[in-house]
């Protein structure tokens, strides 16, 4: 993948206060209509003429494009990796982060990162927007300011947010507690089992207590995923042939199983053999609710009981986006299935609330 740079000072008057890196992948932020009317991307080095209040600002701005934007329906691990690689080599170059990402896919990158990432002391702010920046309504404009302001905000001379985020529509998430919810309005990102790390108004209000802090520990890169890992989704009706093909999915090492509520699912005999016959090879299972609220608790009711007998890792209040990117990434480090337990039943990086 070929990266494009550029560098954007938005105002000679003073030096600048930060410098900031912005990472644009593709999506829907970056397009401009041309002159027959189609989405092309933009040249970021004209950021100006598109967003002339960003010349306010006191920073340096480096932007750093895939020369080939991507879909977002198309981003893959490998493009988790190239982002945190780029963040990764720049890292002390740079006070802050800002990911320009399609919408689709944005809260399972934001929580790839936040996992490859590890004793991250700076932002990293993940942004896109539902219409063209070229658009009249578009929200693309106050998203992207919005983000570069968190990312280079500072209080008692460190910066205020140092973690993965995703800020959109004046609400600034954590990345892996966020989950997409709305694919027509301005409101895409929901964060239901966290509160808001910010919210953006007059000012933006900073909810302190709730932010991540690290001690100053060396960035840590994690770089590798393995995708032998596979997502089952249960609903009522679901066949033995299916559950069966399901599990039997060649070098499969790693399954998120979607339940129900608190995480109860069928106590059907041949449902329940299935899974353990796999956990018994070596397969990981690990289950999260179906819902965008509450928490997996395998052991609440009798229809989890099984589960938790069967060897199967419950999740607590993870998304579904923070299960699979945390998965593939631990089954890339380690063999050992104790290892593996221990590190799935933990928090990581604040994406799971631990009892």
């Amino acid at each position: 993948m070929k990266i494009t740079k550029s560098n954007i000072i938005t105002s000679a008057a003073k030096p600048p206060d930060s410098t900031i890196l912005i990472i644009y992948t593709g999506g829907t932020l970056g397009m401009i209509h041309n002159e027959g009317g189609a989405l092309i991307p933009f040249d970021f080095s004209s950021i100006m003429d598109h967003i002339p209040s960003l010349r306010q600002l006191e920073l340096n701005i480096t932007v750093m494009s895939f020369e080939e934007p991507i879909d977002s329906s198309n981003v893959n691990p490998s493009h988790w990796e190239l982002i945190g690689k780029l963040i990764f080599e720049n890292y002390n170059e740079f006070d802050g982060f800002v990911v320009l990402h399609g919408t689709d896919t944005m809260a399972y990158t934001a929580s790839a990162l936040s996992f490859m990432l590890e004793n991250l002391t700076k932002p990293v702010v993940f942004t896109g927007a539902q219409l063209p920046i070229s658009s009249p309504r578009s929200d693309a404009r106050e998203n992207l300011i919005s983000s570069i302001v968190v990312a280079s905000s500072r209080e008692n001379n460190k910066p205020i947010v140092p973690e993965v985020c995703i800020y959109f529509d004046s609400v600034l998430l954590r990345g892996n507690r966020s989950k997409k919810v709305e694919s027509i309005h301005f409101d895409a990102f929901e964060s239901e089992n966290y509160p808001l790390l910010a919210e953006a108004g007059v000012e933006i209000s900073y909810n302190h207590k709730f932010i991540n802090q690290v001690d100053h520990n060396k960035l840590m890169f994690h770089q590798s995923f393995d995708t032998n890992v596979a997502v089952l989704k249960l609903f009522p009706g679901v066949s033995k042939q299916s559950v069966e093909a399901f599990f039997s999915i060649p070098q499969l090492r790693g399954v998120v199983i979607e339940t129900y509520g608190s995480g109860n699912a069928p106590t059907y005999d041949w449902f329940l053999e299935i899974i353990k016959k796999s956990i018994d090879k070596g397969v990981v299972v690990f289950n999260v609710s179906q819902c965008p609220g509450g928490k997996v608790d395998q052991g609440r009711y009798e229809t989890s009981e099984d589960l938790e007998a069967i060897g199967v890792i419950g999740g607590a209040d993870i998304t579904l986006e923070a299960a699979i990117s945390k998965l593939m990434l631990v089954l890339s480090e380690e063999e050992e299935i104790p290892q593996i337990r221990h590190r799935m039943l933990n928090s990581m990086c604040g994406e799971m609330t631990i009892n």
